[in-house]
């Protein structure tokens, strides 16, 4: 393995993290000055922020399966293959984003209603939508671009981004949010105007370095590359991801919409425990990318040996973070609640979850660890099939049928959240300890030597 040292864990990794904290803070900022401007309006952002986050999933399908083909390309030593995988990627993804770009605008208010915004949130979901979803173009970009560049080896030039990023988008929610350094007040407009303000800034330090990302700088012209054969592995790998991610997202939503029947402080507790929880996992998670992209780049090589063994030392390291973490916020989780609303309604809602957390941390934590490591060899239709089956024969109805119909409230959709982690968490460990799809890596063309994984 030291044949590259920039494709080891702990040297994908830290940037990662400090990238993904910085997110944190980002999130937890956002919260922060959102909740001086009410709690409704942190219930907008909270759901806003759900269905962002299942319409970018048609780009991410792309960016995701490029991402993974990148490194093994890169693994594999066709440096030409990787490069001509990523600007496909980006040109795809940002004409995606901005048909969304377009129906997020135009339809903001109706999609806020489907969503079961209270209506006297409505105004506030339109105009905050509106513009944050108007700017889909540039998350598109953003998303493309650093995947790209993170899965080549890089992810120190995405971190460094973020860190300009979050910082631009603190200030400008400060000045927007309570009219200071001479700026209008605007309130939550002026947290969307900041969003769209800071991507747009992180898109275009984002293209610099992408430009020379490859051993071959990429020009103009190169942008109208497209090789059918490189798209279809892409998608091939892409598209289960998609749908993986697609199910979870949507799920969440539905979940999301569950909360808002029980009531907006319902859903302003549960916007403020999402928001203490990235504390829990941000770690672990930028462990499982880190190892996503070095098993890609092992699997590329044909050393599925060493892949498989990375797997499970990654997964006890992110059990390890998330598990002290869990307990770091079960311990001081209620005056870290009291920082976001003085409700104490919701500070108690808050703090009754705490608990149910800590079971749900680990499960999740071996989800991702293991998760990663089968997309990493390009297994995404076994994660894509479990998923779904787990998500909507399990996760989705009984959240209503404990959360609504018994009325368990936020506990029972928690309950049904902690019994999907550990299920699908159960079933990629097993995937991955038989072993079935990394002998075939090894046996691959370019590789004569298969290499057993069993121990």
């Amino acid at each position: 393995m030291n044949d590259d040292k920039k494709f080891t864990l702990w040297a994908l990794a830290w940037p990662i993290f400090i990238e993904m904290f910085l997110q944190f803070l980002l999130g937890t900022a956002d919260t922060l000055m959102v909740s001086r401007i009410s709690d409704g309006a942190v219930a907008v952002v909270g759901i806003s922020t759900q269905l962002f986050a299942a319409v970018t999933i048609l780009f991410m399908t792309v960016a995701n399966g490029a991402g993974v083909l990148i490194a093994q390309k890169l693994g594999a030593r066709k440096p030409e293959d990787a490069r001509t995988v990523a600007i496909m990627a980006v040109n795809i993804s940002v004409v995606i984003g901005t048909l969304l770009s377009l129906l997020l605008y135009v339809f903001a208010r109706d999609i806020a209603a489907l969503l079961q915004v209270p209506a006297a949130l409505l105004p506030m979901a339109d105009t905050y939508i509106s513009i944050v979803g108007g700017g889909m173009t540039l998350a598109a970009a953003m998303a493309a671009l650093s995947t790209a560049i993170r899965n080549t080896g890089n992810t120190r030039g995405p971190m460094y981004i973020a860190i300009g990023m979050n910082v631009i988008h603190v200030v400008l929610n400060y000045a927007f949010i309570y009219g200071a350094l001479g700026f209008p007040q605007w309130g939550l407009a002026g947290v969307a105007v900041s969003t769209l303000v800071s991507r747009l800034l992180a898109t275009i330090v984002l293209a610099f370095l992408f430009v020379h990302s490859f051993e071959r700088r990429v020009g103009w012209k190169d942008l109208l590359q497209f090789d059918r054969p490189l798209f279809r592995e892409t998608m091939q790998i892409g598209w289960p991801m998609g749908v993986h991610s697609a199910s979870w997202v949507f799920s969440q939503l539905i979940l999301f919409s569950f909360i808002a029947m029980l009531g907006a402080k319902e859903l302003a507790a549960r916007t403020y425990m999402n928001t203490m929880e990235s504390f829990c996992f941000t770690l672990g998670y930028s462990v499982a990318m880190a190892l996503q992209i070095q098993i890609a780049h092992l699997f590329g090589a044909g050393r599925a040996q060493d892949a498989y063994r990375a797997a499970y030392r990654g997964m006890w390291t992110g059990l390890a973070v998330v598990m002290t973490n869990a307990l770091l916020l079960y311990v001081f989780g209620s005056k870290a609640l009291s920082l976001f609303t003085v409700d104490a309604e919701i500070v108690a809602l808050g703090v009754a979850l705490l608990g149910l957390n800590l079971l749900l941390q680990p499960g999740k934590m071996i989800n991702m660890a293991m998760g990663s490591a089968l997309t990493g060899i390009g297994d995404t239709r076994f994660i894509m099939i479990t998923g779904m089956f787990s998500l909507w024969l399990l996760a989705t109805p009984f959240s209503y049928f404990l959360g609504i119909r018994l009325e368990w409230g936020l506990a029972g959709i928690y309950t049904s959240m902690i019994a999907d982690e550990y299920l699908r968490g159960f079933l990629v460990l097993r995937r991955w300890k038989s072993g079935k799809m990394l002998n075939p890596a090894a046996a691959s063309p370019g590789h004569q030597t298969t290499v057993s994984v069993q121990s």
